[in-house]
């Protein structure tokens, strides 16, 4: 519980963090291939035993890490797309929703256990995270449903690789080593996009960028060990464990939202928070 735990607070840093981004004008693109690269660095340094990179690519979740890595920058591409195209609200709830899929795969890869109790408290805790997500806003231009569409399976796919790469080919020693593998393979993926744009605009990378990206890199790192810690505790079926994750996510950025930015909710998002805690509920007892 305690790895989930640690898992929602710095998935939810993540998100803080972004906000500053916008307030300081980071390049986002720049301060996330840093974050990779520090990423990368902290889950070799911090590594069971002695690490040869030569001997990742031999390693059996190798080919699950080079798409997951790839699929990583990929999606924040889609995200940013719908964001600017419909809005940051449809993008929102499109990579919020997306805990459908890997709830529906664990039922069926794994034989975990469908009862009333987890169905009803799947449906409450996927409408609570649209009504917590979803903003009053008026005159948004819409840019159709490709993008949203390709987050939420994008994001689902990358929740579901994700623990059936760790179910069937991570050691739990190796649980660092693949970690940084992740994310080393997502910023030479990064880097290549960057050398691109630096072709066509040739233009300094900015010393605040490195910093964001450092800031940036810590606790994205630990969001995704905690989240593969917590996918080991076999008495936590993974249904149970991503519905508790995002929509723990949900919860607390909203009181971020509210204590620290100021932001304002509707009547739909305080609805959404109070069956997000329903949901929780049901979905754990069950």
């Amino acid at each position: 519980m305690i790895y989930l735990l640690l898992s929602i607070l710095f998935s939810t840093g993540l998100f803080v963090i972004f906000k500053y981004f916008g307030i300081y004008k980071i390049d986002t693109l720049k301060a996330i291939f840093v974050n990779y690269i520090v990423a990368f660095t902290m889950g070799i340094g911090l590594a069971d035993g002695t690490v040869s990179l030569e001997e990742v690519p031999q390693q059996p979740w190798f080919l699950g890490a080079l798409f997951l890595g790839t699929l990583f920058v990929s999606i924040f591409f889609v995200m940013a797309t719908t964001a600017q195209q419909n809005g940051v609200s449809v993008a929102s709830v499109a990579g919020k929703m997306s805990v459908v899929v890997p709830v529906l795969f664990g039922t069926f890869l794994y034989n975990e256990s469908v009862t009333f109790l987890k169905v009803i408290g799947i449906v409450i805790a996927l409408i609570a995270v649209y009504l917590a997500s979803v903003k009053d806003e008026k005159n948004t231009k819409s840019g159709g449903m490709l993008f949203p569409v390709l987050l939420f399976f994008g994001s689902g796919v990358i929740d579901t690789t994700l623990k059936y790469v760790e179910v069937n080919f991570v050691p739990k020693e190796d649980v660092s080593l693949f970690s940084g593998s992740l994310f080393g393979i997502a910023a030479v993926f990064a880097a290549t996009i960057l050398l691109i744009q630096q072709i066509r605009k040739k233009e300094s990378f900015g010393v605040k960028n490195i910093i964001a990206g450092f800031v940036l890199g810590v606790p994205n790192y630990f969001s995704i060990i905690f989240l593969i810690k917590a996918l080991q505790n076999e008495n936590f079926e993974s249904s149970v464990l991503f519905t508790v994750n995002n929509v723990g996510i949900v919860i607390l950025s909203t009181f971020v939202g509210l204590l620290i930015f100021k932001e304002t909710f509707s009547l739909k998002n305080k609805i959404g928070v109070i069956l997000a805690v329903l949901g929780i509920v049901l979905v754990t007892i069950a």
